[in-house]
């Protein structure tokens, strides 16, 4: 499942820098994730970064967006080709 930003977020911006897939952006009021370009890293590393750089835990699943992974695989592979 791809990952989303919580209310936690404190708009550091840790995390926009160590997407691999660059679907991390500044939002309104918080950092957002792009849904169709999270891969929770599937093909670029073991965990999902975002989630390891964050100071406040704001980067979780978003359990709205179930995906395999090889369906992560699948639209990393797409993004990257």
């Amino acid at each position: 499942m791809a990952y989303k930003i919580s209310e936690e977020c404190i708009s550091c911006g840790a995390c926009e820098t160590e997407c691999p897939n660059g679907a991390i952006s500044e939002g309104e009021t918080t950092y957002i994730i792009d849904p169709d370009r999270c891969t929770e890293c599937v093909g670029a590393a073991d965990a999902s970064k975002c989630a390891d750089i964050c100071p406040v835990g704001a980067c979780e699943p978003d359990p709205n967006r179930q995906e395999n992974k090889e369906e992560l695989q699948a639209k990393y592979d797409k993004l990257h080709s």
